[in-house]
């Protein structure tokens, strides 16, 4: 077999795991009946959604679809979970749910132009006395530590009684705006009756997108009805608009979806749009000399376009912009653009301040080619997701382990991060969660077990939940969860079915001592004041100046 079958042959393998460890446990606690994996073309081509693609192609992305069988009055998913499935309801009925007050995610504003590098967020994380634990949070404490069964998120008992509910029909495809994202799930969903779900995992749906214009248009149209509007009202910048505007400026907008390394803009090209950020990051680059430098970086909630088409005479484009990861944009049209600008003084005050920040930030990158090599290195790290980095300055390090120590002592043994990973200017950036501003590691957790644990932009991992199957510690694109053997098996009444008899691993990583009383041990059992935990890149970027100075 050749090594690129192989690899393929270990990505189905691994795909399909994943699927026992999620969706298998046909069981009275799974809320699944039956379950057929990597279906066929023929299969799937009885199924409307599939009709339209050939038969190579729906055999390409089978193993990222399985179609279940769910009993009546299952949760398939409640609001505020992190899945990466989009469901389509081939038959039955299954009933949507709102809370009064909708999830964060849906309602707050991502459009905002004042989110540039050059302000720092601010984010507090409790560093003593006593810590308030989530009402969820606080539930899940309170699972049976003996317990042998693990209760899959999709079964966790939720009250659906307190907002609007909506029925889906028959045909339609429900989950797939926060999947496609990675945002919370601004609905729960609940099977009134027993239902044929086929289940498509995000490599699979973003796949047909890309291959199907009437696809994307459907999903497009989908997030515009029922989230962007909201979104557009609670924004900064449209404050000033009215509903009727802002109704016209949702429908003319053009969604954008963008893969890892996609090219978005060209510096000198024409430019014809205003492009606001969704989900991911872009990386802004300009000539040099005889290559490029790395400007800026825009992140979710960011404009492009506001510098170009305010001055009216930057000949083009000024940025080359690049998709640093799957990124999702919306685009809105010069014309609407000038129509916005020219009825609302206030939206334009707005963006030409964004666009003195970004032209200050740029000049500074050519001025200090450490800064660009920075701000590349930052998106190539991750460290523009980071609430809480863990770095050390290995110039007045002795490699005396006691931050490592520390970390055991304070989790029952067990060290919660790895001293090694990567070096800027001879500052370590250890392998210790970051607390990401959006956590992939959440996105497809089957019980729930890792999650926010409400404080501040803490994420935990509860032990009591974990069921070992390394969805979390495959996501994390920093190698910041590892796999720890407890030394026991599962129970041969353990459910999943599959876990019985095996060893018991379970997932672990930095949870910054939240729940201890004080602020992480690493940094304050440093005996050479050495070990820092930076917030944000401008943090990361102050102690790198401290350090030249």
């Amino acid at each position: 077999m050749s090594p690129e079958k192989q690899q393929f042959a270990a990505t189905v393998a691994m795909q399909l795991e994943q699927y026992h460890d999620r969706w298998t446990s046909v069981s009275d606690n799974s809320g699944i009946i039956e379950v057929k994996e990597k279906p066929t073309a023929q299969v799937l081509k009885q199924y409307e959604i599939f009709k339209e693609f050939d038969d190579s192609f729906l055999d390409k992305i089978s193993p990222d679809i399985s179609i279940a069988r769910w009993k009546s009055g299952a949760i398939l998913f409640e609001e505020g979970s992190y899945i990466d499935i989009a469901f389509y309801l081939a038959k039955g009925t299954v009933r949507t749910n709102l809370r009064q007050q909708k999830s964060e995610e849906a309602g707050n504003p991502i459009f905002d132009t004042s989110r540039t590098m050059a302000i720092p967020k601010s984010k507090e994380v409790a560093q003593g006395g006593t810590v308030l634990i989530s009402q969820t949070n606080r539930q899940l404490k309170q699972t049976e530590k003996n317990s042998e069964n693990i209760n899959f998120l999709a079964t966790i008992n939720i009250d659906l009684s307190a907002g609007q509910e909506t029925t889906v029909s028959e045909g339609d495809l429900f989950g797939e705006i926060g999947a496609l994202i990675g945002w919370p799930q601004p609905i729960s969903a609940l099977t009134a009756t027993e239902c044929e779900i086929v289940q498509v995992r995000v490599p699979a749906l973003r796949q047909m997108k890309r291959k199907s214009p009437a696809l994307k248009a459907k999903i497009d149209e989908l997030y515009k009805e029922r989230i962007l509007l909201s979104q557009l009202k609670g924004t900064p910048l449209f404050r000033s608009c009215d509903d009727a505007f802002l109704q016209s400026l949702k429908n003319s907008m053009e969604l954008i979806s963008c893969e890892a390394g996609e090219t978005i803009t060209t510096e000198g090209e024409p430019t014809k749009a205003l492009y606001m950020v969704r989900s991911g990051f872009v990386k802004l680059s300009q000539k040099f000399g005889s290559g490029n430098i790395v400007a800026t970086y825009l992140s979710k909630g960011m404009t492009l376009g506001e510098v170009e088409l305010l001055l009216g005479n930057t000949n083009g484009w000024v940025f080359t912009a690049v998709s640093v990861e799957h990124t999702e944009l919306v685009k809105i049209s010069k014309d609407k653009f000038q129509e916005l600008v020219s009825s609302y003084p206030e939206v334009e005050n707005l963006l030409w301040e964004s666009a003195v920040a970004r032209i200050k930030e740029s000049g500074y990158s050519r001025k200090d080619l450490q800064q660009s090599e920075f701000i590349d290195t930052a998106l190539k790290q991750g460290l523009v997701e980071g609430n809480s980095i863990f770095v050390i300055d290995l110039d007045e390090c002795t490699r005396c382990d006691d931050c490592v120590r520390a970390c055991a002592d304070t989790h029952d043994g067990i060290p919660r991060f790895v001293r090694e990973g990567n070096k800027f200017n001879n500052i370590l950036i250890t392998r210790a969660c970051y607390h990401c501003e959006d956590p992939v590691c959440l996105v497809g957790c089957p019980t729930g077990a890792i999650h926010r644990a409400g404080v501040g932009t803490v994420v935990e991992i509860v032990d009591e939940l974990c069921i070992g199957c390394k969805t979390c510690a495959n996501n994390c694109p920093y190698d910041a969860i590892t796999m720890r053997d407890t030394g026991e098996n599962w129970s041969e009444n353990m459910i999943p079915k599959g876990l019985r008899n095996k060893p018991k691993m379970l997932a672990t990583k930095c949870d910054l001592c939240y729940d201890k009383g004080h602020g992480p041990a690493c940094v304050s059992n440093c005996p050479h004041g050495c070990a820092f935990r930076v917030g944000s890149v401008q943090e990361f970027q102050s102690l790198v100046s401290k350090k030249e100075t």
